[in-house]
């Protein structure tokens, strides 16, 4: 059997295997099927040459990405029974099938990232054989150097990202979020939409792209390698009225909620830097509008849309998608990509034709 084929029934087997638990998956052959990945994915960490302590933080992503999957399946496959105790969701739910498409789905996450460190980052690490050196020249073996640089400081950045307290953190988190319903309702007070009116007459909105410090924050540059993973929306240059889609600091649960300064800066590290946009009052009128709006009908933070790509009612969004969306009603974007795919960094490095204007950075 040539490799082409070999290849090609494999994913066929994959793929029916999905089909199979999307189908017929009860809890525990969900919870059985994130085991195996696991194993699967400790065996592909130790195949490879590499650095051992790269391998160790690997292998706590691996244990934590497993954690992460048993959490969801927990979530969205049962519900607290009567009596105590949960039982499996009614099959009647409209959410009850997306709900095991969701559950499928995040077993191939941690394998997709595992391809991109493991195969992207170990094969650049591999130094020349004695053979291979006279074959290469002088910057070749400069730019082997400098790849091992890089992935020691993924290494370093690993360690903290994954320590104790930062997983504790992000875990303890998860059961406060809702990707399906609306939790969140008027964190936004009538103060807050006074102090925005009075800017109706600055004839510029403010994009704020922030690195928080956050765990959740220093979770996902493991995986974008961006440092400034959050971006929100002010009326005036202050900050008075930056609003954005968040976890809402324990005081408001996750969705739409106010921001303040104080929030972005209680992290060792945070960083945020201000840009101002260009548009009319009745754009900005319009804007705050919708706001009001959503403050009203309700929100919730789309957790899973960050890796599904998907948001399951309108007010279900996560930073980048909320900020896009209120540019893109008013034809304020300056970059041209799908509301759902934006990151953060994509407000400033997409800026091709120099839209924004930078203001100040706070750190």
């Amino acid at each position: 059997m040539n490799m082409k084929r070999y290849f090609w029934l494999t994913n066929i087997v994959i793929l029916i295997a999905l089909v199979s638990l999307v189908l017929f998956g009860t809890f525990t052959l969900f919870v059985l099927a994130y085991i195996a990945s696991f194993l699967i994915l400790l065996a592909r960490t130790f195949l490879p040459r590499g650095q051992k302590l790269v391998k160790l933080w690997l292998i706590i992503a691996f244990g934590f990405f497993l954690a992460f999957q048993i959490v969801v399946a927990v979530q969205l496959l049962l519900t607290p029974g009567i009596e105590g105790g949960r039982i499996p969701i009614d099959p009647a739910l409209r959410s009850y099938w997306p709900r095991r498409i969701i559950c499928t789905f995040v077993i191939l996450v941690p394998l997709v990232i595992s391809r991109y460190i493991i195969v992207g980052k170990y094969a650049q690490l591999y130094l020349p054989s004695i053979k291979e050196t006279g074959t290469i020249g002088f910057a070749e073996l400069k730019g082997v150097a400098a790849r091992i640089k890089h992935l020691a400081e993924i290494a370093g950045n690993t360690r903290e990202s994954l320590s104790p307290s930062n997983l504790r953190e992000i875990i303890s988190d998860f059961p406060r979020h809702d990707s399906f319903h609306y939790i969140n309702e008027g964190s936004l007070t009538g103060i807050y939409f006074e102090k925005a009116g009075e800017t109706l007459t600055d004839p510029h909105l403010y994009i704020i792209v922030s690195r928080t410090g956050s765990a959740a924050s220093n979770f996902i540059s493991l995986f974008t390698n961006k440092s400034y993973n959050h971006v929100s929306i002010s009326f005036d240059r202050d900050m008075q009225t930056a609003v954005s889609y968040n976890g809402g600091n324990n005081v408001y649960p996750p969705g739409m909620n106010p921001e303040m300064l104080t929030d972005f800066t209680k992290k060792s590290g945070a960083s945020l830097l201000i840009y101002s946009l260009p548009c009319t009052t009745g754009q900005k009128s319009r804007i705050l509008q919708k706001i009001r709006e959503i403050n009203e009908s309700g929100s919730a933070y789309n957790m899973l849309g960050l890796v599904t790509k998907h948001s399951y009612r309108p007010n279900i969004m996560f930073c980048s998608q909320f900020v896009y969306k209120l540019l893109e009603m008013e034809d304020l974007v300056y970059f041209e990509k799908i509301g759902r795919s934006v990151d953060p960094t994509d407000f400033v490095e997409l800026d091709y034709r120099r839209v924004l204007s930078f203001e100040y950075e706070v750190g």
